[in-house]
């Protein structure tokens, strides 16, 4: 069988959870269309609520989906559920881990679960690549957090699946085992391994993910490369160190500069409407003399609250 130009596939993919007698009927899943190539490491963002953890729990078999189609390596979640589920491996936001077993018992009872023989299991090799190796036999329960959350990007990797799902991995791990982790999940995406990411760290997403996919209301709100999306904004930010302090921001005429507590003006200009040597000749029609100058380029995180939080604010 040949390979899938497409890892995961979603058409018209709705989930609406029941009323109960408290809450009405909650859609949280609007017709969502998504596509993830093969050998990418895709960027699943959204505000809390807005239908991330629905879409990969049905994604995992955890959720039913109300309406839809989902194909998983090709393979159907519906008709081939058992091969789809094989394709896949899931690191929930929840640390959810047997604290009564060591990381090794762990593994190897995980490796047990989707039937790996014992002459294929890589326990060792996934301990040693995830940092774990000197508490391979310490119980589980006596490891840190971050430790934890580590152990169980080994469990979801113990069957080798060609898709990882990673939701909110580093949430409450310290930056030297964000590092560590980031090198092996980008390792095993040279190896070929799709990486489906959620994270509320948008410098993470932004400097890692290939393409970036925005959820709100249970809708995708856009799906591009990540350098395309951040070229949608169409905002800049001149940031100007004077040649002599400034006690006040000067009057730049159709221009509205603000002078920061460092001492660096800051101009914010739109790329359609103007460009950077009109600033500048505003700048030195004001008798602003330059010692330095850059130009700030749109972060996802503006791109990310233009599409979801100003779009609320639209609505209302």
């Amino acid at each position: 069988m040949s390979l899938p130009d497409f890892a995961i596939e979603a058409e018209g993919l709705f989930k609406t959870y029941p009323a109960t007698k408290t809450m009405p009927p909650k859609e949280a899943l609007r017709g969502v269309d998504l596509k993830v190539a093969r050998g990418s490491i895709f960027g699943l963002l959204g505000p809390n609520g807005a239908g991330k953890s629905t879409f990969i729990n049905i994604l995992a078999g955890v959720t039913l989906k109300s309406a839809g189609t989902v194909r998983i390596w090709g393979r159907d979640i519906d008709k081939q559920s058992r091969d789809a589920r094989a394709a896949i491996g899931v690191v929930p936001q929840e640390l959810a881990v047997d604290v009564f077993f060591t990381p090794r018992e762990s593994l190897e009872v995980q490796a047990g679960f989707y039937g790996v023989p014992k002459a294929e299991r890589r326990t060792d090799a996934l301990l040693a690549a995830l940092g774990l190796t000197d508490k391979a036999n310490a119980y589980v329960r006596a490891l840190s957090g971050g430790m934890k959350r580590r152990l169980m990007v080994a469990k979801a990797m113990v069957h080798a699946p060609p898709v990882l799902i990673l939701d909110e991995p580093t949430a409450g791990v310290d930056v030297e085992l964000r590092r560590q982790l980031w090198e092996y999940v980008t390792e095993l995406n040279r190896q070929g391994v799709t990486i489906v990411l959620t994270t509320h760290y948008l410098e993470e997403a932004e400097a890692l993910c290939d393409t970036i996919a925005i959820v709100n209301h249970g809708q995708v709100v856009t799906c591009q490369p990540t350098q395309a999306l951040l070229r949608t904004l169409d905002s800049r930010t001149m940031v100007i160190t004077p040649a002599q302090p400034l006690t006040a921001a000067p009057a730049l005429g159709r221009f509205t500069g603000k002078l920061n507590k460092d001492g660096r003006l800051t101009i914010d200009f739109k790329t359609a409407e103007t460009d950077v040597e009109t600033v500048l000749a505003a700048v030195r029609e004001a008798g602003v003399g330059i010692q330095d100058l850059a130009i700030r380029e749109p972060a996802l995180e503006d791109v990310f609250l233009a599409l979801t939080y100003g779009a609320d604010e639209t609505i209302a």
